[in-house]
């Protein structure tokens, strides 16, 4: 049985935080379940299409929002196939149709927050999502080879154990912390431990949100390795990590079958849910939005608590 299922109960008010594919595959789930969606979505990629416009017009990463906007369209909408076509020539080769778009509306609306509204109000996206900085940030890493700035170094690099943003007092737009105030569930990850799911949670007053809410609290753990940034990381690795950070999780949603589970830290629930896509390697939304689905009923009281 699932929220939608439950006689009396709302269909759960979700807030995702993180960046990158990973965000994309859960809001892809949460459309199945969720009343309402919002969507905390880093901006600290320096990379590719993302990374030129940044340098080039001053505003904060568009990519991975444009992804997520995507992610919450029908799965066979053109709108979305448009938003990730890629130009192969010309000044605009390499660029992602969506990120210009975003950009322009951007500048039309005066400030990079409501142009990602806008985009996804004419997409019509099946909720909201918001940078979790409004400013342009760059992140910042540090372990045992000494300090790297900027995303896709840290992510080539590895090696990493803590990462901060730079501007240090970057702040939430407005709506990122009422969301997780009123929110029934929180949806960390699944993705790129240190450069999508900690460089969007180090916004410090979204963190601080992330702390005080009442939601269930549910980090989605990766399903496998990723060198470099992760090589050698269990699933007990990245919940320490995110405590390390100051993330608190309520529990964690795991696939028994896919990363090592390793020696788990005390205070989170383990949740054990086949979430895989078969031979995939990435999270099946159907799968995925079951087993949310079944922790959200949970924390409501519902039919089948844990």
């Amino acid at each position: 049985m699932t929220v939608a299922d439950a006689p009396g109960l709302p269909a759960p008010r979700v807030v995702a935080i993180g960046g990158g594919h990973g965000a994309a595959q859960t809001l892809r789930a949460l459309k199945r379940y969720a009343g309402s969606i919002t969507a905390l979505i880093s901006v600290a990629d320096d990379g590719g299409s993302s990374g030129r416009l940044r340098e080039e017009l001053g505003i904060p990463a568009p990519g991975d929002l444009r992804r997520c906007i995507g992610a919450l369209l029908p799965d066979t909408s053109p709108i979305g196939a448009a938003l990730e076509h890629r130009f192969e020539e010309g000044e605009l080769a390499g660029h992602a149709f969506g990120n210009l778009l975003i950009a322009a509306l951007a500048g039309a609306a005066g400030n990079f927050v409501a142009g990602v509204a806008e985009a996804a109000r004419i997409t019509g996206a099946a909720g909201t999502v918001l940078p979790t900085s409004a400013v342009p940030v760059v992140l910042k890493g540090s372990g045992a080879g000494g300090e790297v700035n900027g995303q896709v170094r840290i992510k080539r690099q590895g090696g990493v154990t803590r990462v901060a943003l730079v501007p240090p007092d970057a702040s939430p737009p407005p709506g990122a912390v009422e969301a997780l105030r009123a929110a029934d569930q929180v949806v960390i990850g699944p993705g790129s431990l240190f450069t999508s799911l900690l460089a969007a949670t180090a916004v410090d007053g979204l963190r601080a949100a992330l702390e005080s809410t009442s939601a269930q609290r549910v980090y989605v753990a990766n399903l496998r390795e990723q060198p470099p940034e992760t090589v050698g990381f269990d699933v007990g690795d990245h919940v320490r990590a995110l405590a390390d950070h100051g993330v608190p999780v309520d529990v964690v949603l795991a696939d028994p079958a896919a990363l090592r589970l390793g020696e788990m830290p005390e205070g989170p629930e383990l949740f054990l849910a086949e979430v895989a896509a078969p031979g995939a390697g990435e999270h099946d939304p159907g799968r995925l939005a079951a087993a949310l689905a079944a922790l959200a009923l949970a924390a409501a009281g519902g039919p089948g608590q844990r």
